[in-house]
């Protein structure tokens, strides 16, 4: 009997029932609150005459019309370049001690994020609800007795004078509480190999060794992991190694597009939770089962404030108009697509993360990551976004029977001066680049009609090529300076796509292929 385990999920059951749902509205009314106190008397608080927000009939509505809306460029060159230079107080008291590296999805170098000792608390306190949450789910009390993999970035952090830098996943992991070092796994050693192949490598050599019940990272790079434990070990699938794998907790991009290739490397069903750790902070997590929404944090140290995503309001970089109106929590509308705004304990104040989400379940507060404001693919009025693009991937999936775990595409202008979208499939297929060109083109139709305005106008068409999977993985390790995951862009620009296209036909004529 697993008595450990037993208690552990009587614990978390219980915690569930004594720990009460805060009212939506008023958790993020204190949580403002709590950031403006706080802050009032840093540089920027003083700029923006937080004292004067606190003391105004209403906090939200002064603190949106003091406030303008700042991505990482705007708010970096202003005002977080000061802390790079050593200056404290600027957007929050002191000094972080942390920086978060973020290859992001703009520009060529690595954003640096303030990670602050409350970011890192509020990140904790995220990682307890979301085993809190794991008492909606049907787990067995064995189940809590297994270890977890968690597969991020290097915890051999970077030390820079008075701070260390890493990407989120490692500073995160480098501060674990005790009484979960036991649990996780590869373990500190392992996880502080900075290469990405070395510690991969390690971890397939020591994979009996570990009773592991859950799986938590980003998909492309679980897939990775999962294939060389199974190659290293000469077994059929993952489950041959780790019998009692249950749980797999995706973060970082949606899970839709991976699922039937990373449920190729399965013996078993194992129950996917979403979750939504970004370089600015965990804002939210998947609470139930049967569902891939998860419920916004909003008692954590991050304020919410949601923008209408229309062509309107959106940049052609992805920044937003002055003009754009901002949405209150309380005034959102479901399946509607909104620009996310944060404001956190690490000095961000009305930031662009980058994101579009919409809400499935308003009185839930549960939504979906729809797609990037960088990633609106919108150069001849398609305006495609990233979920559309999806769909119409599994769609593609389901027509060819095939496995399609990464993709890019970029408007690009031809030979023949028209605008073509280009896509780069990811997948093995007997099926011709037309066939896949004609029914990705009519997918996208038929979901969208905008899209089929632009085809009838300016879009003059669809082109496709077929590329062996782990393309996608060594382009993503080519442009990586440090061992560790990055997101494939979904949507390049023409500079990065050609960069992209280049990549490619060197490796197809490397000995690789």
């Amino acid at each position: 009997m697993a008595i450990r385990g037993s208690i552990i999920k009587g614990l978390i059951d219980l915690r569930d029932t004594i720990v009460s749902e805060p009212d939506a509205v008023k958790a993020q009314q204190d949580v403002l609150k709590n950031l403006l106190e706080k802050a009032k008397d840093t540089a920027f608080g003083k700029f923006y005459k937080f004292s004067e927000i606190l003391s105004s009939n209403n906090m939200a509505e002064a603190f949106a019309e003091s406030i303008p809306y700042f991505d990482y460029n705007k708010l970096n060159e202003r005002w977080w370049s000061q802390i790079h230079e050593g200056a404290e107080d600027i957007t929050w008291p002191g000094k972080p001690h942390y920086f978060a590296l973020s290859s992001g999805t703009t520009g060529k170098s690595s954003k640096r994020i303030p990670v602050t000792d409350e970011m890192v608390e509020s990140i904790r306190n995220a990682g307890i609800k979301q085993v809190g949450a794991l008492s909606n789910f049907e787990l067995e009390p064995e189940f809590f007795e297994k270890e977890i993999m968690m597969l991020g970035s290097s915890t051999d952090l970077q030390h820079e004078g008075d701070h260390e830098e890493g990407e989120i996943s490692g500073i995160s992991a480098s501060n674990i509480p005790f009484w979960f070092r036991s649990y996780y796994k590869p373990g500190e050693e392992i996880a502080k190999i900075e290469d990405w192949d070395k510690r991969v490598e390690r971890i397939a050599k020591n994979a009996k060794n570990w009773d592991i019940g859950a799986l938590s990272g980003i998909p492309s790079w679980m897939e990775l992991m999962m294939k060389k434990v199974i190659e290293y070990h000469k077994v059929d699938n993952i489950h041959d190694v780790w019998p009692n794998l249950q749980v797999y907790a995706s973060g970082g991009v949606a899970f839709e597009p991976y699922e039937k290739s990373f449920n190729a490397l399965l013996g078993k069903p194992v129950q996917v939770i979403d979750t939504y750790l970004a370089s600015e902070g965990f804002l939210a997590l998947q609470e139930r089962p049967d569902t891939h929404s998860m419920k916004l944090i909003l008692d954590n140290g991050v304020y919410f404030e949601f923008v209408p995503f229309e062509p309107d309001y959106i940049n052609q970089d992805g920044s937003l108009t002055d003009d754009a109106p901002v949405v209150p929590l309380n005034e959102v509308e479901e399946e509607k697509d909104y620009v996310l705004l944060i404001s956190t304990v690490s000095g961000a104040w009305r930031y662009i993360i980058g994101d579009t989400i919409k809400f499935t379940d308003k009185q839930k507060h549960e939504i979906r990551i729809t797609g990037r404001t960088k990633f609106f693919l919108n150069v001849v009025g398609s305006q495609l976004s990233v979920n559309k693009m999806n769909d119409a991937v599994q769609e593609l999936e389901e027509k060819f029977d095939i496995k399609i775990p990464e993709f890019t595409i970029a408007a690009k202008r031809f030979e023949d001066g028209e605008f073509y979208h280009s896509w780069y499939l990811g997948t093995e297929t007997s099926a011709s680049e037309e066939e896949l060109a004609e029914a990705l083109d009519q997918s996208l139709k038929d979901a969208n009609k905008n899209y089929g305005v632009a085809r009838s106008k300016a879009l003059k068409g669809v082109k496709v090529t077929v590329v062996p999977p782990t393309i996608f993985p060594e382009w993503s390790g080519a442009n990586k300076k440090k061992g560790g995951q990055v997101k494939m862009e979904k949507v390049m620009d023409e500079e990065k796509f050609a960069e992209f296209e280049a990549f490619v036909e060197k490796e197809l004529k490397s000995n690789k292929y």
